[in-house]
């Protein structure tokens, strides 16, 4: 059987064995490629002649392509190339080519397979001097291959994408841009990739680079405008060098194929027009911090306004505090909300001084509720842009923001609006679980849980933190990690960033966790020396500033506000606002406009345990009062 690959530099096998000289002879191959190519496999001697052989005069001409097929027959095999009169046919199956199986993994949109063939253009670098008709039956051949090779490798990317592989995506991204420097869609790709691990400054580079003397198309603007519309973080210049940098921290999301195609099929369906309510469930550790900035990256590159808060326990007494954050910490500034109906401003302004500053109080007071105000705001504002609404720590809700809840999704069903609920299998607050037992019934929806990383998932993230270790060394290294995490993403995450930082694994010990305990109700001194060890590197890579910041934050409650952080340190200005946004950037805390509190109760715990002194533990908590 002869094999040939022409997708990139042309390859011919015999029987898996390197061909011989006289059937890699150029016209030779040329030939057979143009007969398992043309329609039913079949041409005349006169088409070949034109083809491979038209500056020979016809008797010359004709014995060569009889020379030709004696060659091919000899290796193709008697009965496989076969002439009738003029006609020359090659029957199916006598030679294998890697266009042929492209062909039909496409059609069963494989990707994952299809992209692997992809190795360059048609018959890269392959010429034959003086065949002006092999030349523009080439050139028509390499169009059409570099149109779907392009095609496949794009998909592709953009199916890993989708499922929050950034990984899996790195390398069809990388062949459709050498292939065609100048498509838009796959620089639309490779920017969505970078926006995905956080580094959006990167993305609007690579696009600038990409921009000279090209007309932009309105996808890529709009994308653009997006990126630029995010947030800018003003970080130390130390904070970015080469030892303490951990740009890295954003893991990719492993192991949740499933469960990000169940939220982005919400997200479309809020988008396209129905109130959508998305449960998103998983313990202390678990991976919900990490699967929301998936999701909220993903909805604000397409064209979404997201806008969120988390709660606290002390947010239980106080009646409406969660909704209120929402409008406090962003829905102020989303486009539209002028338009809304001026009580319903009033009402908002008269609840929040972020509303006020924006829409100055008049008498006489408000009349109007909370509840109406914030549902005008959101059923105006939606129209404009669909939204993104997030409750993180939901189990710390309270009961009447649960009813507000009820009332936006009787209220605005047809508005375009995502409202995401994050939290914990316990506590289960009575409100929640019945506003969860209504998904799929009178509320659009759908409950999501995160399980445990499994050792596939944990194989991929040593890959990805640590490629120095392979093979045996990467599978031991997994299984440890599973052993010393149980499988939590945010532990396992913990441990590759120190062991990229130096943590020596050998040196540290113990299982975890303790049987019956979750992270939550786990003591710092219950955990293992390699958790323990992990986030004491974490912490000794930041800034001095930034590590002043978190330990006030640790100290000083659940969600601590930032005058409280800079009057405990005495940190203030551009020095306070860069530590607070290095905190954010590495993902030790989350910011919303009531202040900052930690991705991670245990993380805080650790640091309010054993990186502050007796006397810095009195003067932050004297000062910070």
């Amino acid at each position: 059987m002869i094999g040939v690959r022409t997708l990139g530099t042309l390859e011919v096998t015999l029987d898996g064995a390197e061909a011989p000289s006289e059937l890699l002879w150029k016209k030779n191959i040329a030939l057979l490629l143009y007969l398992a190519r043309a329609p039913k496999r079949r041409s005349t001697r006169e088409q070949l002649i034109g083809l491979l052989w038209a500056e020979k005069d016809d008797a010359a001409a004709r014995q060569s392509v009889r020379e030709a097929i004696r060659v091919l027959r000899h290796y193709v095999g008697e009965d496989q190339l076969t002439t009738t009169g003029d006609v020359v046919e090659l029957a199916d199956g006598a030679v294998e080519l890697d266009t042929d199986q492209l062909e039909r993994l496409v059609k069963q949109r494989d990707w994952a397979q299809s992209t692997p063939l992809i190795h360059g253009d048609f018959l890269d670098g392959f010429k034959i001097a003086g065949a002006s008709g092999f030349e523009d039956w080439l050139t028509v051949e390499r169009s059409h291959w570099h149109s779907l090779s392009i095609d496949a490798l794009l998909r592709h990317a953009e199916e890993r994408l989708d499922a929050g592989d950034e990984l899996g995506a790195d390398a069809p991204l990388v062949q459709a841009r050498k292939m065609d420097p100048f498509s838009q869609r796959a620089l639309r790709a490779y920017m969505r990739r970078l926006a995905g691990t956080g580094d959006r400054s990167a993305a609007l580079q690579a696009f600038e680079q990409f921009t000279k003397d090209r007309t932009i198309e309105p996808e890529t603007k709009a994308m653009v405008e997006r990126l630029r519309s995010g947030r800018a973080w003003h970080l130390p210049k130390e904070a970015l060098s080469p030892d303490r940098s951990v740009a890295w921290r954003r893991a990719p999301l492993l192991g949740r194929d499933g469960e990000l195609a169940t939220a982005l099929a919400q997200w479309r369906n809020a988008k396209a027009g129905r109130l959508t309510l998305l449960v998103i469930e998983a313990e202390a550790g678990g991976g919900k911090t990490r699967f929301l900035e998936e999701l909220t990256t993903r909805a604000t590159l397409d064209g979404g306004v997201v806008v969120g808060t988390r709660a606290v326990v002390e947010d239980l007494e106080h009646p409406g505090s969660a909704m209120l954050g929402l409008a406090r910490s962003g829905l102020v500034d989303v486009p539209g909300v002028a338009g809304a109906d001026p009580s319903a401003l009033a009402v908002l302004a008269a609840n929040a001084s972020e509303w006020a500053e924006r829409f100055p109080q008049r008498d006489p007071p408000p009349t109007g509720n909370l509840d109406d105000a914030i549902a005008e705001v959101v059923r105006v504002t939606s129209a404009e842009q669909p939204h993104v609404l997030i409750l993180d720590d939901a189990q710390w809700v309270d009961a009447t923001s649960f009813q507000m809840i009820e009332r936006l999704a009787r209220d605005l069903a047809r508005a375009r609006v995502l409202i995401v609920l994050a939290t914990t299998p316990e506590p289960a607050p009575p409100k929640l679980a019945e506003l969860r037992a209504r998904i799929g019934r009178d509320i659009p929806g759908a409950t999501i849980s995160l399980g445990k990383l499994d050792h596939e998932a944990l194989g991929r993230l040593v890959q990805w933190a640590l490629p120095s270790y392979s093979g045996d060394a990467a599978n031991r290294l997994a299984r440890r990690i599973a052993a010393d995490s149980a499988g939590l993403p945010l532990l396992a995450v913990e441990i590759c960033h120190a062991m990229a930082q130096g943590l020596n694994l050998e040196a540290t010990n113990g299982a975890w966790p303790h049987p019956l305990r979750t992270l939550d109700s786990t003591f710092p001194g219950d955990l293992p020396d390699t958790i323990v060890a992990s986030i004491r590197v974490g912490f000794r890579c930041l800034t001095r500033p930034a590590q002043q910041a978190l330990v006030a934050v640790a100290l000083l409650g659940d969600r601590v506000a930032t005058k409280r952080i800079s009057c405990a340190t005495d940190l203030n200005g551009d020095t306070l606002h860069a530590a607070l946004d290095e905190l954010e950037w590495r993902r030790w805390l989350v910011a919303e406009s009531r202040g900052y509190t930690f991705v991670a109760r245990i993380v805080r715990d650790v640091v309010a345990r054993d990186m502050v002194t007796a006397g810095e533990r009195q003067r932050i908590l004297a000062k910070g009062r």
